[in-house]
Order: structure tokens, then C-alpha cells, then sequence
């Protein structure tokens, strides 16, 4: 694996590289048309983008405070035939870092049931199901930061 840079978009050309990525890991697969993945929480929240030295987008994640204590994660996703290789745990680690710093002492997301077992090897609990607006099975799931 090359050597893999954790950041948030730069520049207007990486912002857009960012949106593509999210809508190609995320909506793409499961054939949801090319629409922005965007909500009204965008600007206050924090971006990250997994990038290799050819600055291809390999996983991006983003997190937004809920209330004072509350983070949640959100958008997270990772390129298919990067799987497996911890960019995904490096992402989340670098999300609740980001949660810690901003004084959240837990994050919550909505993972998608396929993922459970991923984010279940981070620390996370499942809480309860989750109806997400893409009709995919979901469950909430929150780890308490230390």
C-alpha cells in the first residue's frame, strides 16, 4: 500500500474530487443517481479524505457535533479495493479525534448493517435500528470516547 495522507480537502478541484468520491463509494453501488451528498450540516462539520501520493481518494468520512457531548459520523466510506488494509480505521480514529477536540464524550452514527462488524472492532455498540432515507437496512450504533 502506498503511503496513505489523512486530510480534509484543500481546494475547490479536491472538494469536488470529495463529493464525486462520496457519491461513487456510497450511492453509486446501490444505483441512486448522481445527486450531492450534501445536508445542512456541511459546513459545520469536518471533513477527511484518505488520499495515496498519486492523490486518489481512497476513504472519506466526515463528523458534525449533534449537541455538546454528541458527535456523529457520518458519509463514511472507503474504496472497494482498499478494504481491509485499516484506511477505514484511520479514518474513524481520525473523526473521533477531531469529536474529542471539539468536547464530545461519545459519537454516534448510522451504520449500514453490512458494517456492523467493522465499526463493532472500532468499540462501537449497536443501539437500535435505524430507517435510513435510502431504504438500506441501518443501525444506530454510539462509542463513548475516552
Amino acid at each position: 500500500m502506498d503511503q496513505v495522507e489523512i486530510r480534509s480537502p484543500k481546494s475547490k478541484e479536491e472538494w469536488k474530487k470529495y463529493d464525486d468520491f462520496r457519491w461513487k463509494v456510497l450511492r453509486k453501488p446501490i444505483k441512486m443517481s448522481h445527486i450531492p451528498l450534501k445536508d445542512n450540516l456541511e459546513d459545520s462539520s469536518y471533513h477527511y479524505m484518505a488520499i495515496n501520493i498519486s492523490n486518489d481518494i481512497l476513504a472519506c468520512g466526515r463528523v458534525h457535533m449533534n449537541s455538546k457531548k454528541e458527535a456523529q459520523i457520518r458519509y463514511m466510506g472507503v474504496s472497494f479495493n482498499v478494504r481491509r488494509m485499516g484506511i477505514g480505521t484511520s479514518i474513524v480514529e481520525k473523526l473521533e479525534e477531531k469529536a474529542r477536540s471539539l468536547g464530545a464524550t461519545y459519537v454516534a452514527l448510522n451504520a449500514r448493517n453490512v458494517a456492523l462488524d467493522f465499526y463493532k472492532s472500532l468499540g462501537y455498540i449497536e443501539i437500535k435500528p435505524y430507517e435510513s432515507d435510502i431504504k438500506i437496512p441501518h443501525t444506530r450504533m454510539e462509542k463513548i470516547l475516552t
